[in-house]
C-alpha cells in the first residue's frame, strides 16, 4: 500500500509540475518572464473576484491545466506541436484534428509523438497555396511533354530498327558468309534492346512523378472542397453530396431534406468583437452541427454565416427536431470574448427544413428551404421552421 501510494504522489507531482511547464512556457510565448510577472501591479495578478479578467484568467488556467492532463495521459513530449494539437482538440477550434483524435482514441486509446505529427502533416498536405497548383500544372505539362516524346522516340527507333533488318535481310543470300551479316543483326538487336530498356527506365520515372501528382492533385481536391477556416465542406463540396445522396434517396426510396442554418445578428457580432471573435463563433456553430452528422446526414459551411445540412432517411419533420436541438444546445450556451473575457451576448441561429422530395428539382427545394429560414429570422429569429410543400 505505502509504494502504491507514493507511484500515485510521484504521477501527480509530475503531473503538477507539468501544468506548471506549460504556464511557464505560455508567458514566454506572450513575451512575458516570471520576473515581469512578478513587476506587474498587484490589480493585475489578481484580479478582483467575479471580474472579467479573473475569468478569463481562470479560463486559460483551466485549459494550461487540461492540455497539460491531455499531455501526461498519453505521455506525449511537451513540443508547441503537441500542445497545439491539444489545444485544437480541447477546444475544439479545428475540426479536423478533433476528429482524428476521437477515432484514434476510439480504436487504439492512445496517442503517440508519432501519430501527431502524422496528423498535423496531413492538415497542411490540405493547404494547397495558388503556386503549388501552378507547380502541379507545370508538372503535369512536363510529364505530357516526356511521354510524347518517349513515344515518338520508341516509333522512331522501332522503323528504324525494321527498316535497318529489311536491308540486312538483302545481303543474305544462300552459299554466301554470313556471319557479317548476322554480326550487324546482332548488334543491332542489342541496340534496340538498350534502347527498350532506356525508354522503360524513363517510363517508370514518369510513372513515380504520376503518382505523386496524382496525390497532390487529390489533396487539391480536397482543399478546394473544404472551407479552410471551419474545416467543413464547402458549398461545391455539398452540392456534389446533395446530387448523390438524391440518387440514394430515390433509389431506396428514402425521405431526404435538406435545412438552411444561419447565425442570428452575425454582423453584430463582427462589429462589436471584431472578426477574430467572428471566426470563432463560426467555427464552434460548426463544430455544434457536425456532431450530428453521419453517414446519412452532411453538413457544409454555405457561405459567410449560413450552413446547410442534408438529411437522408430522416422525414422533412425529424430533421427539423434535428436542427432545434442543435439550436437549443447553442441558445443555452454562455460565451465568452477571449479577447477581453467578456460574456457575449446570446448566440443563435434560425434555420428552415424542406422535404427535398417533394420537389421536382433539388433546387426547388433548397429555395424552399431558404424561404422558411427567412420567415423564421422575420419572425423572432432562433426558431426552426418547417416549409410548407405546395411553396
Amino acid at each position: 500500500m505505502t509504494g502504491a501510494t507514493s507511484s500515485s504522489a510521484a504521477a501527480t507531482n509530475a503531473q503538477h509540475g507539468l501544468t506548471d511547464r506549460l504556464a511557464r512556457w505560455a508567458r514566454g510565448l506572450s513575451g512575458r518572464t516570471e520576473e515581469e510577472g512578478n513587476d506587474a501591479p498587484e490589480e493585475v495578478q489578481r484580479p478582483r473576484g467575479g471580474s472579467a479578467a479573473n475569468r478569463e484568467v481562470t479560463r486559460r488556467r483551466k485549459l494550461y491545466e487540461d492540455i497539460g492532463d491531455f499531455l501526461f495521459a498519453h505521455d506525449l513530449d511537451l513540443t508547441p506541436l503537441n500542445f497545439g494539437v491539444a489545444h485544437d482538440y480541447l477546444t475544439g477550434s479545428h475540426l479536423g484534428v478533433e476528429k482524428a483524435i476521437r477515432a484514434v482514441l476510439a480504436e487504439r486509446g492512445q496517442i503517440t509523438n508519432g501519430w501527431i505529427e502524422t496528423v498535423a502533416a496531413d492538415q497542411r498536405s490540405d493547404e494547397v497555396t495558388p503556386e503549388a497548383l501552378a507547380s502541379m500544372l507545370e508538372t503535369v505539362e512536363e510529364n505530357l511533354a516526356q511521354f510524347t516524346g518517349l513515344m515518338t522516340e520508341s516509333r522512331n527507333s522501332a522503323k528504324d530498327y525494321g527498316a535497318a533488318l529489311q536491308e540486312e535481310v538483302k545481303g543474305l543470300s544462300a552459299g554466301a558468309d554470313h556471319q557479317p551479316v548476322l554480326g550487324r543483326l546482332v548488334a543491332l538487336t542489342r541496340s534496340m534492346v538498350e534502347k527498350t530498356r532506356q525508354v522503360e527506365t524513363q517510363l517508370r520515372q514518369n510513372q513515380k512523378q504520376n503518382q505523386m501528382l496524382k496525390s497532390n492533385l487529390e489533396s487539391a481536391r480536397r482543399a478546394a472542397e473544404s472551407d479552410h477556416l471551419t474545416g467543413l465542406p464547402n458549398r461545391r463540396s455539398f452540392e456534389g453530396t446533395l446530387r448523390e445522396e438524391l440518387k440514394v434517396a430515390q433509389d431506396q426510396n428514402q425521405p431526404l431534406a435538406v435545412a438552411f442554418c444561419d447565425i442570428d445578428h452575425f454582423k453584430l457580432i463582427n462589429d462589436t468583437h471584431g472578426h477574430d471573435t467572428g471566426d470563432r463563433v463560426l467555427k464552434f456553430v460548426a463544430t455544434l452541427l457536425a456532431k450530428v452528422s453521419d453517414d446519412q446526414c452532411h453538413v457544409a459551411r454555405h457561405g459567410g454565416e449560413e450552413f446547410v445540412m442534408l438529411f437522408r432517411g430522416k422525414t422533412a419533420a425529424e430533421a427539423c427536431e434535428a436542427v432545434d436541438g442543435v439550436r437549443e444546445d447553442l441558445a443555452t450556451r454562455s460565451l465568452v470574448n477571449r479577447a477581453n473575457g467578456e460574456r457575449m451576448e446570446r448566440v443563435s441561429f434560425s434555420a428552415g427544413v424542406a422535404n427535398v422530395l417533394s420537389y421536382e428539382d433539388p433546387r426547388a427545394a433548397l429555395k424552399a428551404a431558404d424561404r422558411a429560414l427567412y420567415l423564421a429570422k422575420e419572425h423572432g429569429r432562433n426558431r426552426v421552421y418547417l416549409a410548407v410543400e405546395s411553396d
